[in-house]
């Protein structure tokens, strides 16, 4: 019997080592490395979201490529987003620091995307709460880049960097 009470004893000791190993690794590779998100709304349609409100897509998010802002255009990212810091958002880059675009319905016409900053849009135009109604998002803002879609099943597939032909910006930063 008390072979058994030691057993049980070591059995419990070893299981919150293993715990309290186990769950600070976790959280950090979550928080620095990749998670999943569920995505809702239209603003990404076509490309997320296909379906509307009958099924929502969900996102790897990969933290760790964009840890040195390294992001390029047509990427989807997700954000924070510059109205609400309790809100995460995800959209296309569509300009780097240092391009001109040519906006739909902002302020201005033409931007000059400031250094430290990129340009976000949503593929539904109509329907995206984004740098057109905002302005450029510092880079600082980025969260992580949405690099696969895990679901539904049929939709499983990698992310590609597509940038719209309409939406290239007018003038490039020299790269």
């Amino acid at each position: 019997m008390a072979q058994a009470q030691g057993f049980g004893r070591r059995y419990i000791k070893a299981f919150f080592k293993g715990f309290f190993v186990a769950v600070p690794v976790t959280v950090t590779f979550l928080d620095r490395v990749v998670c999943v998100a569920r995505v809702e709304g239209a603003s990404m349609q076509p490309s997320l979201n296909p379906g509307g409100r009958q099924e929502s897509d969900v996102v790897l998010l990969n933290h760790w490529s964009i840890r040195n802002y390294d992001v390029q255009r047509g990427d989807i990212v997700s954000l924070v987003s510059p109205r609400n810091p309790e809100q995460k958002i995800i959209k296309r880059v569509i300009a780097l620091e240092g391009d001109i675009i040519k906006t739909i319905g902002y302020k201005k016409k033409y931007v000059k995307v400031p250094h430290g900053h990129i340009w976000v849009e949503g593929d539904h135009h109509g329907h995206s709460f984004d740098s057109n109604a905002f302005g450029p998002v510092s880079l600082g803002l980025l969260h992580a880049r949405a690099t696969h879609i895990l679901w539904p099943p049929k939709r499983w597939q990698k992310l590609q960097p597509i940038l719209p032909p309409e939406r290239k910006p007018l003038q490039k930063e020299q790269e």
